[in-house]
């Protein structure tokens, strides 16, 4: 309710404001508020806060990427032109258009061709970009894989998951080695977090429409690209792989930019994998955390023990890709 009473005098809303609890990710919650007739996502962010070079970096690709035919919700600024607020005990907070929408349907066969064309025009409409928005060099999350013996201490920690994270260990080494930065050159800005969570389907239409701009930033597209064939196709160490080429083939005849053509090309895949899971380790282990981001945090080990990829399932997607023309 406080959340509630702030936002509405930061924006003037003169009507009742009911609010309900929408789903969350890593960096923060949603909640959903009716105001009057309309309706919005209001995101309460748990991690740093953007920062004004990232909002309006994702402001001016969002409005590109409009532009060329990707849905996404819009964001709106306050009655001061605040895009980010932060409430008197220091929640960070941002508002956007609040859209029912459902999880696409993974099996259905335009699925992948969806996809790889969804893919393949924001790739198009991006602008080169080799540092951050806010000039910093690049997110080492992207292609700098956390010390095995990081990993290795946390799997001794006798919490539920540890022994699935001392198994998974075995392979580390081997999925490191292809990892390395990409060439500032072939950067553009990217989305950077387009899982099946952040790319769902309007029931009306069944459109895709792109939420969760958060993690907006500098890529190669054909790393983003490898890092989206994993995300979306690759779930309990199986690897659909025609769903993969379909996938990979639609963005191709998209005219998308990106190719996937040497080991290298996972690193994004790899090194966010591996990152995100050491982060949440720490979170799970963490006393002083709150309870909620704890028990958050060890569901998402358990996730992201399941879908780390294989060696071999490198392998055989490099292959894949290298047969499409």
């Amino acid at each position: 309710m406080d959340l509630v009473a702030y936002v509405r005098e930061a924006f003037g809303w003169d009507q009742d404001v009911v609010a309900s609890r929408g789903p969350r990710g890593a960096l923060g919650q949603i909640w959903r508020l009716e105001v009057g007739p309309a309706c919005y996502a209001l995101k309460e962010i748990f991690a740093e806060p953007p920062s004004r070079a990232l909002i309006e970096a994702e402001l001016a690709f969002a409005r590109q990427a409009a532009a060329a035919g990707v849905r996404l919700p819009a964001s709106h600024a306050d009655r001061e032109g605040r895009y980010l607020l932060t409430t008197p005990d220091g929640t960070w907070l941002r508002l956007y258009d609040w859209a029912d929408l459902r999880p696409v349907e993974l099996t259905a066969p335009a699925t992948p061709t969806e996809l790889g064309a969804l893919l393949a025009r924001l790739h198009r409409c991006a602008q080169p970009m080799a540092v951050e928005p806010d000039g910093r060099p690049p997110d080492a999350w992207y292609d700098r894989v956390p010390a095995t013996h990081e990993l290795a201490k946390l799997s001794a920690s006798g919490a539920s998951w540890a022994a699935g994270l001392a198994d998974r260990l075995a392979i580390v080494p081997e999925l490191c080695t292809a990892v390395t930065p990409a060439a500032p050159a072939g950067l553009i800005l990217c989305h950077r977090d387009l899982h099946p969570e952040n790319v769902l389907a309007d029931p009306a239409d069944d459109g895709l429409v792109v939420v969760d701009w958060d993690n907006l930033g500098p890529a190669a597209p054909g790393r983003e690209l490898a890092r989206a064939l994993f995300d979306w196709f690759c779930d309990n160490s199986v690897a659909d792989l025609d769903a993969m080429r379909a996938m990979y083939e639609a963005y191709v005849r998209a005219d998308g930019p990106g190719r996937i053509t040497q080991p290298a090309d996972f690193s994004m895949l790899v090194a966010s994998r591996l990152n995100f899971l050491l982060v949440q380790a720490r979170h799970a282990l963490d006393p002083d955390a709150e309870p909620r981001h704890r028990a958050w945090a060890e569901r998402e080990i358990d996730e992201a023990l399941r879908i780390l990829p294989t060696p071999r399932q490198l392998a055989d997607v490099l292959e894949m890709a290298l047969r499409v023309p």
